[in-house]
């Protein structure tokens, strides 16, 4: 009996002390692995959180913004060493956290193994930002990063208990979620001797038929990997909740030009593209592919070389296209001719452009040709020009409290956001509701 006792007394201790000492987690215990949320801003793409695996449950609280230190590797191999972006480093600012389970949704109640590190960002924060422009190309990319999440304070696994997690040190990457730009899929369609790139967004299946929406990119966004198309610039804003209530749920499409859509037959700018063709069909192919496609509501739209792309579509294919919205477009007007200017007309037209434009001065692109069709009896042509581009979100402000100023060159801002209006029958209309509300 005496034996009996001493064994349970025995395993008494045994299982007190691998409960006050079996949660004291290290390092050296467990490696960890963090996944990165990216989210478009206007800005740009940007990572926005870090998802962290902890190795053991802790509850709700255990994890504060002064838990981990977050520091950040990215470069950018197309660019030669000391070029702009080939390599960037330092520390993220965390502004939140919280434990949350493996997908970073906050744990209200219980335990949760993960947890979600909320970080800074900006327009002027290089640090978050996971695209690079490389000047020899012209292009934008995705850039290569690494994340080292390092502890710095204990996380206190069960309060009022003796076991604790500390000293992690997490570098180990396991995937990233791209927000909106992961709902798009990708392919590619060979016409000839030019092959295109796509990137396109299914709204969800109803029993009606859905506009489709054509976003052609600007310069930067060339190249072969359509989700730059769509992501290194806010076009995935066309996929938003917002967007798609507004459309009744749309199709979105985002062609890729290898080079850039700008590129003439004879020379850039010179109102062709090489690429002419083989868009158009790729566009019809779209549309007979997916016979809920409203063929009466397709809508063409695009920035700079997209808006210079844009123009030529209305005036190769007049009346094809329920409604065009050209932003910092880039055709020049002295291309553009009387007989052009009819056979654009045929076309509803919405032209956003920024006074403050140093790439396109709408003196020579959007504000002559917009005048002209007026002037040929266009009644339902309209032209957004803003003294600027700034920033609408109330969050970003410049030295002096003003809102923060992007490059004049960068008015899809205003688009993306759906900012510009117009008084139409009397009624105050958005650049969306309008387009929207045009059928053939």
């Amino acid at each position: 009996m005496v034996g009996k006792i001493k064994q349970i007394l025995f395993l008494v201790i045994v299982t007190a002390v691998i409960f006050s000492f079996g949660l004291s987690v290290s390092a050296q215990d467990k490696e960890g692995t963090y996944r990165t949320v990216i989210e478009v801003q206007d800005f740009g793409p940007v990572i926005t959180k870090v998802i962290v695996e902890l190795g053991h449950p802790v509850p709700k609280g255990a994890v504060t913004k002064d838990t981990f230190n977050v520091h950040v590797e990215k470069t950018d191999p197309r660019v030669p060493e000391g070029g702009w972006g080939a390599h960037v480093e330092g520390d993220r600012t965390v502004t939140n956290a919280y434990v949350s389970d493996k997908d970073g949704n906050q744990i209200d109640n219980g335990t949760g193994k993960y947890a979600v590190l909320e970080m800074e960002i900006g327009p002027n924060d290089l640090l978050g930002s996971t695209v690079n422009y490389d000047f020899a190309s012209g292009h934008n990319d995705w850039v290569d990063y690494d994340y080292t999440i390092t502890q710095v304070n204990d996380i206190i696994a069960h309060p009022g208990k003796s076991g604790k997690i500390s000293d992690l040190e997490i570098d180990t990457f396991a995937g990233e979620t791209r927000v909106l730009v992961d709902d798009f899929t990708t392919g590619e369609a060979t016409y000839g001797d030019i092959t295109l790139s796509y990137a396109d967004f299914k709204p969800v299946k109803d029993k009606g038929q859905n506009p489709l929406i054509i976003w052609l990119h600007g310069g930067g966004e060339g190249g072969v990997d359509p989700t730059i198309a769509i992501g290194a610039n806010k076009a995935v804003a066309f996929a938003s909740g917002e967007a798609q209530e507004i459309y009744g749920g749309a199709y979105v499409l985002a062609p890729q030009a290898p080079t850039y859509w700008m590129q003439g037959k004879t020379s850039p700018l010179d109102g062709t593209s090489i690429y002419s063709d083989a868009l158009m069909a790729l566009i019809q192919d779209y549309v007979a592919n997916n016979p809920d496609i409203d063929p009466n509501r397709i809508y063409i739209g695009g920035a700079s070389n997209g808006g210079y792309m844009t123009m030529l579509m209305i005036r190769d294919y007049p009346g094809y296209f329920a409604a065009a919205f050209p932003v910092c477009e880039g055709l020049f007007d002295t291309r553009v001719t009387d007989e052009d200017i009819v056979k654009m007309i045929q076309t509803p037209i919405w032209y956003v452009h920024s006074k403050a434009d140093k790439v396109l001065n709408p003196n020579f692109t959007s504000i002559p040709t917009y005048n002209r069709m007026m002037e040929a009896g266009a009644n339902n042509v309209y032209l957004s020009l803003f003294e600027d581009v700034h920033d609408t979100s109330g969050l970003y402000t410049n030295a002096d409290g003003q809102p923060h100023e992007y490059d004049g060159h960068w008015s899809w801002i205003y688009v993306f956001n759906n900012a510009p209006t117009a008084t139409i029958d009397g009624v105050k209309t958005t650049i969306m509701g309008w387009m929207a509300a045009q059928s053939n």
